[in-house]
């Protein structure tokens, strides 16, 4: 079963929750970071993204974690973020239009991670996982929550959505980046929790999104005991809940360096040798994913390369047997083009690959292309939910950055300390 935990959240006061809030630390680059801590001097992101007030040097360099530490105090010192004088759950609710989510913000014990009670299904990056690992040790918090899934049984979301009415104020309003509406409600009954608490008895959690975040904090638990620094705080990190069936998946961009082993002039072709692939027109730059074909009555795997200003699609048709992890299309992009083609062998750690959320436009990757940047760009289709929890279920790890979750939560507005 997964344990529930209250905390006392370090929050922003309400004059200064707008200025505060900012996007998570890493769906910006350092430079779009940087504008963004321009337009809101106060942002979030001085503490989440701190290397971006310092780009002469390495995002490695001590001195960007020191500066994260000193950023996240003179927010407290100067009153602009305050701590809840004792321990409550938080419910996290972001409306953007007609759709609504809601989430349950708590924190959960690294031992439940350990032993697999929380599950995850992806790798993580060796540089981003060693990078949020310092960030946690230093600046002594968790700065942003991981987001994970529960397998509802029925009756647990309609309770936490009950309890909203009982608090009727939220602590916390503000409005994201793209007119969506983010409202914390903090519920401080003892009779709530412990009845949250039997409902999550017998349940697994799975990780959404943050798993470098999940992993990070365990890090830090097992670097602090094993020095005899351990605390109860230090034990737990911070998680947002929500239904598996009240959530968003898109697919995960991928971005290749220019090679000189397989130039551009020549990747197509070589792509054309194993897969069927068609140019297309007409892809909207504005959408978050290319529109698939229909690609007959055979299941087929399907990923859309952006290369020398056209968009193409790449179609295989299923390896009958294949295991739950070769069925995925990133794995077979993995396996067949990244590995086989470019010597991409490494997903996890290899930097002539990057990537880019399934949020962002698919104009954002023609730019990135056409301004040579990077010599091309996959643009995957989502995954249902129900094969990611299959996958976590079977123990089973997927290639990094296989799904991107929404909602997308806003870093700032809720803080775990960790003594």
């Amino acid at each position: 079963m997964v344990r529930i935990f209250r905390f006392s959240a370090v929050r922003p006061a309400p004059a200064h929750a707008q200025g505060i809030a900012a996007v998570p630390y890493d769906v910006v680059s350092a430079e779009e970071a940087r504008e963004c801590i321009r337009k809101s001097s106060g942002s979030f992101l001085r503490v989440s993204r701190s290397d971006a007030l310092l780009p002469g040097n390495s995002p490695y360099d001590p001195k960007v974690y020191d500066l994260a530490r000193e950023n996240f105090r003179g927010l407290v010192r100067d009153g602009r973020m305050v701590q809840d004088e004792s321990p409550a759950l938080y419910l996290y609710r972001v409306t953007e239009g007609d759709t609504c989510y809601l989430g349950l913000a708590c924190c959960l014990d690294v031992e439940d991670y350990q032993s697999n009670q929380i599950k995850r299904h992806e790798a993580t990056r060796y540089d981003k996982e060693e990078d949020r690992t310092r960030h946690i040790d230093t600046v002594n918090a968790h700065t942003g929550p991981v987001v994970l899934l529960y397998n509802d049984p029925g009756d647990i979301y309609p309770y936490i959505e009950s309890l909203i009415p009982t608090v009727q104020t939220p602590v916390t309003t503000v409005r994201g980046g793209q007119g969506a509406v983010h409202e914390i409600f903090r519920i401080t009954d003892d009779a709530a929790y412990n009845r949250i608490r039997e409902m999550f008895q017998g349940l697994d959690a799975y990780i959404a999104d943050g798993h470098h975040r999940a992993k990070s904090a365990v890090n830090v638990a097992e670097k602090r005991k094993a020095d005899g620094k351990i605390s109860d705080e230090a034990g737990h990190f911070m998680g947002v809940l929500f239904s598996h069936r009240r959530v968003t998946i898109h697919g995960y961009s991928r971005l290749v360096t220019p090679q000189k082993k397989v130039p551009p002039e020549t990747l197509l072709g070589k792509i054309s040798q194993t897969f069927e692939v068609t140019s297309i027109s007409g892809v909207d730059p504005s959408a978050y994913q290319v529109l698939t074909r229909d690609l007959y009555f055979t299941p087929h795997h399907v990923f859309h390369m952006y290369l020398n200003g056209i968009w193409y699609e790449c179609s295989l048709p299923y390896e009958e047997g294949a295991g739950p992890i070769d069925s995925l299309d990133v794995s077979v992009l993995q396996k067949l083009v990244l590995g086989k083609l470019l010597g991409i062998t490494d997903p996890r750690g290899d930097m002539r690959l990057q990537y880019l959320g399934g949020a962002r436009p698919v104009g954002d990757l023609e730019g990135l292309v056409d301004r040579g940047e990077f010599m091309a760009a996959f643009s995957m289709q989502p995954l249902d939910v129900d094969v990611v929890l299959s996958i976590a279920d079977a123990g089973c790890i997927m290639p990094p950055k296989s799904t991107w979750f929404e909602p997308k939560l806003l870093s700032g507005l809720l803080v775990h300390l960790l003594d």
